[in-house]
């Protein structure tokens, strides 16, 4: 029997960052298409999220890797171009074109995969949901607020969904209907995928759901360098028995190795291609639903960093505030910032600045600043402004004050 690798905590973690884009130095000149394709080809999932009080998450992890880039490029890749789709994978994602086939599994069972007012409103109204294919089929693209529906009175409801929206989402998820673009406001808009869809794509075989789930988890431990059985599930929002089977398959084929880590505790799985870097020298902030930190388990086995979102907490109890990005220096996660874009004057604002404890705080926050410099310029903001809340906050003013801060 071979024997297992042991793999130190901290190769580890560089394996991790590296599968995840973080061991190359962002590119010196301008940033296009080429540099977002292969960026998006590595990530595989691209989640997106409606919360602005930033920026639309799918666009931070190309600007966390790369550097500043034209967001216009990006969107042409899912909106005219449309070599990346919007899917349910990793909740609602972005994703390269080649996984289409790899996720009609998913579509051909919407009935159990889907939920709540989707599923509700084909049980209930399946004349509706058909009327409204022939009006996209007939008419061309669609968006849910072009309907004539009485949105329901649900106040504080995350899917408060009208019967339109209802039904167009599970159009949406039966790949009856993909999204051809998102507007200026985030809608959604909902057109046949042959209209849409590369050629490539649409007429790709339909594997069997087996061979589906193994490429996914293929290709969620190409994304995640060495990761657990949860991990690898977690990429693709897997079942336990599909990805446990797919687990097994691709280690007894020799396209996982299965390694232990120091200190995770369970087992763990290595991409036999996966980069082992000496050293990583990333410095970038994080979306909340970036693919390196999303599975906040993860993040606290590989980085000692506890992390949540309180967008959901009420006010006078969060701990580090709204919209809290992790900070990445080398290849730790040093310290988290709570930030908004107040782009009516023109500010990216700091509402709240902690450090992480053992960090030279110093130069976490000369380096800090440097990025937020970076991000408000990327944004087409001002000025950077520091709120008295947090430990790191004097530093980081102080930082953003002096003229020789890295940026």
């Amino acid at each position: 029997m071979t024997a297992v690798e042991r793999l130190p905590a901290a190769l580890a973690r560089r394996i991790a960052l590296a599968a995840q884009g973080f061991a190359e130095p962002r590119p010196a000149t301008a940033i296009g298409t080429r540099q977002l394709r292969r960026l998006t080809d590595r990530l595989a999932v691209v989640q997106i999220d409606s919360v602005n009080v930033l920026s639309r998450s799918h666009y931070l992890p190309a600007f966390s890797r790369l550097g500043p880039y034209p967001r216009p490029s990006l969107d042409a890749l899912s909106n005219q171009r449309h070599e990346l789709f919007e899917y349910w994978a990793h909740e609602a994602s972005f994703l390269p074109a080649r996984l289409h086939p790899f996720l009609r599994w998913r579509m051909a069972a919407a009935d159990q995969e889907a939920w709540g007012s989707m599923t509700r409103v084909q049980r209930e109204r399946p004349e509706y949901v058909a009327a409204l294919l022939d009006r996209v089929r007939a008419d061309g693209p669609l968006k849910a607020s072009q309907l004539q529906e009485e949105r329901p009175n649900r106040p504080g409801s995350m899917w408060n969904w009208h019967a339109g929206k209802a039904a167009l989402e599970y159009l949406f998820f039966t790949g009856a209907l993909t999204a051809t673009a998102r507007t200026a406001g985030f809608e959604r808009v909902y057109d046949l995928p042959e209209r849409v869809l590369p050629r490539h794509a649409l007429e790709a075989s339909t594997p069997p759901r087996a061979d589906a789930v193994r490429e996914l988890v293929r290709t969620a431990a190409r994304a995640l360098g060495v990761a657990t059985e949860t991990d690898l599930r977690d990429y693709f929002r897997l079942s336990p028995a599909d990805a446990r089977t797919a687990i097994a398959e691709l280690t007894d084929a020799g396209e996982l190795q299965p390694v232990e880590v120091a200190g995770w505790g369970r087992p763990a799985y290595l991409d036999p291609a996966a980069r082992r870097p000496r050293w990583i020298r990333a410095q970038a902030l994080l979306s909340p639903f970036d693919s390196l930190v999303w599975e906040r388990p993860r993040v606290e086995r590989i980085f000692g960093f506890r992390y949540r979102l309180e967008i959901y907490t009420p006010a006078a109890k969060r701990v580090h505030g709204y919209y809290v990005l992790p900070f990445l220096l080398g290849d730790r996660l040093v310290a988290r910032v709570d930030l908004k874009a107040d782009r009516q004057a023109g500010v990216l604002r700091v509402q709240a600045a902690h450090a992480e404890e053992g960090v030279e705080r110093s130069a976490v926050a000369a380096a800090l600043a440097g990025e937020l410099r970076l991000m408000a310029a990327w944004m087409d903001l001002g000025d950077v402004a520091v709120a008295e809340r947090g430990d790191l906050w004097p530093g980081l003013s102080g930082a953003l004050r002096s003229p020789s801060s890295p940026g």
